[in-house]
């Protein structure tokens, strides 16, 4: 079975993905599977949580009723649900301190075109390069 591609460009050292032109730490790929497994899971019910899936979440749904202040509990599950995504990314190396070990400087979240990644995103394939600007 072939394997998917990915579905944005993931620089050659492996440290980074691109969307519309900015640069994305990807996890650690010396997690074993299980541990990224449950860190994913984790990272989900965390964005859920969020979200509000699931739960009461006053004066913040998309259905437009913004009628009521959230209350206190709310917001202090939004705060617990905020606290989670950040603790299962930076678990999973997407955040916090990098996970490569060449004393490289981290550009997370840096334009690639204003990075050493430069003239490698300059040359991705048009459709490549499309799909992350």
């Amino acid at each position: 079975m072939k394997p998917l591609s990915a579905p944005y460009p993931t620089t050659p050292d492996g440290r980074y993905f691109v969307v519309r032109g900015r640069l994305w730490r990807t996890s650690n790929p010396a997690l074993d599977p299980d541990t990224r497994d449950a860190l994913v899971k984790q990272l989900m019910d965390a964005r859920r949580a969020l979200r509000g899936k699931g739960s009461s979440n006053t004066g913040s749904s998309n259905t437009g009723s913004t009628d009521k202040a959230p209350d206190k509990a709310s917001l202090d599950q939004r705060a617990a649900a905020r606290a989670a995504v950040d603790a299962a990314k930076t678990a999973l190396g997407e955040r916090g301190p990098v996970w490569w070990t060449d004393g490289a400087p981290d550009y997370n979240r840096k334009l690639a075109k204003n990075t050493p990644y430069a003239q490698w995103f300059q040359d991705l394939p048009t459709e490549s390069a499309n799909a992350s600007s």
